[in-house]
């Protein structure tokens, strides 16, 4: 008795590969990232760098321009020839020297100063989530945020809100309610909204409340 033959494949078809299903796990966590600490801004300083262009451009145009002068059989600029003469006649512990020399002492150092600090003290540093990104809060919109939250707690008629890099001033205004009830929670409301904001450096909140017409 003979087999039943296979159906046949139609012709051009190929055969499928067995499917594989893989029961969900959970998904992988990822990668952890060093977010790396939040420095200060720095200023491009456009102002004091083309303020000192511009004078090395105007010392230089007025030497060469005296140097092309004296090669030329021309007698050099009166002022450059008096200059020489005084330096050569007053000693170092002259006055003029000496508040000459302080000038110039003063202006090296508020170069170096430039150089050296970042700058940008209106933005506030805000905490790094992710590596390759920063961010900053300008100073007014800080100051902007949490006197809004100020004037929203009962019985605060005004406030005047002032920010900085280490410290925050809250002056405020009651028209009722307890002082000390009113100071409470602003410090509370504030507080959190200091920590809200995401900054860097979490300033320290300093909170006054008055009486309207007294001040203090």
């Amino acid at each position: 008795m003979s087999e039943p033959a296979e159906p046949a494949e139609p012709q051009g078809s190929t055969a499928r590969p067995p499917v594989l299903e893989k029961e969900p796990g959970p998904p992988p966590e990822p990668p952890a990232e060093r977010t790396g600490r939040a420095h200060r801004f720095w200023s491009a300083r456009r102002r004091p760098a083309g303020l000192v262009a511009l004078l090395l451009l105007a010392l230089t145009g007025l030497f060469l321009y005296d140097i092309v002068a004296v090669r030329a059989d021309r007698p050099g600029m009166s002022w450059r020839r008096e200059l020489a003469r005084q330096l050569a006649r007053r000693s170092l512990d002259d006055t003029w020297v000496l508040v000459g020399a302080g000038i110039a002492a003063a202006l090296g150092l508020w170069l170096l100063l430039l150089a050296l600090t970042p700058g940008l003290r209106s933005v506030l540093p805000m905490r790094r989530t992710r590596p390759d990104v920063r961010a900053g809060l300008h100073r007014d919109a800080a100051a902007t945020v949490l006197r809004d939250r100020a004037v929203e707690v009962a019985g605060v008629q005004s406030a005047k809100v002032r920010t900085r890099r280490s410290k925050v001033k809250v002056r405020a205004v009651s028209h009722f309610r307890e002082l000390d009830d009113v100071r409470a929670d602003l410090d509370t409301a504030l507080g959190d909204t200091v920590r809200g904001l995401g900054l860097a450096r979490q300033p320290r909140l300093s909170v006054k409340v008055r009486r309207p017409g007294r001040k203090g």
